[in-house]
């Protein structure tokens, strides 16, 4: 019998090739910025998230179709579930799906004038804490993931993304 990966286990997708133009390692960092957020968490290693870089179109039609919002927005997390203690036994779980939508996110960084590749972490990282609960809807709940946010970007070398934002 094989023993368990200490890694979690993250699968992106590239569905717009615009990643690719741009950042030809945007693949490579969307994964390590998910393992990295999933590695500061409990049972990182049961954990499978699915990445996808996606353009602004597929992004409008996904936040249309499960969120009711007819635009882009820069990243969408689909949790598919959390651990509990029925499923404490089970190997491996799929957390769920997180997606960023191309245009958006390399207009934002230009915006606030900030790497491509950092938004890039920034927003992975984001994504997943939002699979592994966090949220931001309260001002004490916003406070503790930018805390966590900042922490497990600076462990990737990315500086603090609100520094400076209004």
């Amino acid at each position: 019998m094989s023993e368990l990966s200490t890694a979690p286990s993250v699968e992106v997708t590239v569905s717009c090739n615009a990643w690719f133009d741009e950042c030809p390692d945007a693949a490579a960092i969307a994964a390590g910025a998910a393992q990295a957020a999933l590695l500061d968490s409990a049972d990182a290693s049961r954990f499978i998230v699915d990445v996808t870089l996606a353009d602004d179109a597929e992004q409008r039609r996904l936040n249309h179709a499960y969120r009711g919002n007819d635009m882009a927005t820069n990243v969408l997390a689909f949790p598919q579930g959390m651990p509990d203690s029925s499923q404490s036994d089970a190997p491996v779980l799929l957390l769920g799906d997180v997606v960023l939508a191309f245009e958006t996110v390399r207009r934002e960084a230009a915006e606030q004038q900030k790497p491509l590749t950092n938004h890039l972490r920034h927003l992975i990282v984001h994504g997943v804490l939002h699979l592994l609960g966090l949220d931001h809807e309260e001002a004490a709940e916003a406070a503790a993931m930018e805390a966590r946010e900042i922490k497990i970007l600076a462990g990737l070398g990315v500086p603090d993304p609100y520094r400076g934002i209004m």
